[in-house]
């Protein structure tokens, strides 16, 4: 894969209880991308599991206490039940997705991960999949939830589970490379989407 992200820094945000796969695999593209990518969390070090079995220890990167999204051309959001359940609740965690909306900056979320979006208000009006069990908290906050590997809606990336990381990858690492979005990603009304399928 080309170095399409040489110069890029992407934040990813987590803690304990993701899917490690869903941050393995991605994290992986995008340092083959040529990317610098940062874990970001509360905690110093964070633990993976593989469905209900816990995995591996991850060392923390940067302290979410000094993460800003200034500092970051774009956001990933890796899945699993626990993680996103406790970051949805985590104030600091929402203001720093928040940020990173309000900037306009691409953000890619897998699996249970677009749970946090909706604290938000980023999923109103937008085309996005989920795991399908966040189906009905997605429709509720405004989204129009569909069953597709990976959708693209301005500058947001979804897909379902991690048999779509494949295609996941490859539209994360398009829009971290397109780059800003334009400011008030969650309130500006613009046309279009794009939807691909494996």
């Amino acid at each position: 894969m080309p170095a399409e992200l040489t110069g890029k820094r992407i934040a990813i945000l987590l803690t304990d209880g993701f899917e490690q796969i869903e941050l393995t695999e991605p994290r992986h593209a995008l340092d083959q991308a040529g990317a610098e990518t940062h874990l970001v969390s509360a905690k110093a070090d964070v633990r993976g599991f593989h469905h209900d079995q816990a995995g591996d220890e991850f060392q923390v990167d940067v302290p979410l206490s000094k993460a800003k999204a200034d500092d970051y051309d774009g956001l990933l959001l890796p899945g699993g039940v626990m993680n996103p359940d406790s970051l949805r609740i985590d104030e600091k965690a929402i203001a720093l997705i928040q940020a990173f909306v309000d900037a306009g900056k691409p953000i890619a979320a897998i699996c249970h991960g677009p749970w946090p979006l909706i604290e938000t208000g980023v999923v109103k009006g937008r085309r996005m999949t989920s795991w399908l069990s966040l189906r009905t908290d997605l429709k509720n906050a405004g989204a129009e939830w569909v069953d597709e590997a990976v959708v693209v809606d301005r500058g947001l990336v979804t897909s379902r589970n991690p048999d779509d990381i494949p295609a996941f990858n490859r539209k994360m690492i398009e829009e971290f490379g397109e780059g800003n979005h334009g400011p008030g990603l969650s309130k500006k009304a613009r046309s279009g989407h794009e939807v691909m399928t494996p």
